[in-house]
């Protein structure tokens, strides 16, 4: 079994704060800061990671910085996020789960995505950059863990 892991929380997952990705950037992150990040994740990317960094008004150093030097839990995560986030209030929170509940990945991508997981590009398969970021996730699991 591989010494790193492919983070299964999902971007359309949200805690008890409700802003969906937030579990999943606070998973990766803190499987970076530990060397057990599967090596074709960024600990923070570009996508849904900077969007929700933006959206909450949270500096990207100042989260790795706290999950480097405190190691917290979900909960205790949400917490530092509650008293350091610039913009919490519900309409900002949801805007920013509209905002990536709504994203599509390009069609390239989209492509990619379906060509690895072997599915053919139809009406059956989901748009939406959340639903194809799971089979993504889904698929390099089972490529680096049950094959």
């Amino acid at each position: 079994m591989s010494d790193t892991y492919v983070p299964l929380i999902s971007s359309g997952i949200a805690g008890p704060l409700g802003v969906v990705h937030l579990p999943r950037l606070w998973q990766k992150v803190s499987l970076e800061d530990q060397g057990k990040l599967a090596s074709s994740y960024p600990g923070v990317g570009t996508g849904f990671d900077a969007m929700t960094l933006a959206a909450l008004g949270l500096e990207e150093q100042a989260v790795r910085d706290y999950i480097r030097q405190n190691k917290p839990t979900y909960p205790q995560f949400e917490a530092w996020v509650k008293k350091n986030g610039k913009s919490l209030n519900r309409e900002a929170i949801e805007k920013h789960n509209a905002a990536v509940r709504g994203y599509n990945h390009d069609d390239e991508t989209r492509r990619g995505i379906l060509g690895a997981c072997d599915m053919v590009d139809d009406a059956s398969v989901p748009k939406d950059a959340v639903n194809l970021n799971n089979l993504e996730d889904w698929y390099e699991f089972h490529q680096q863990v049950l094959k």
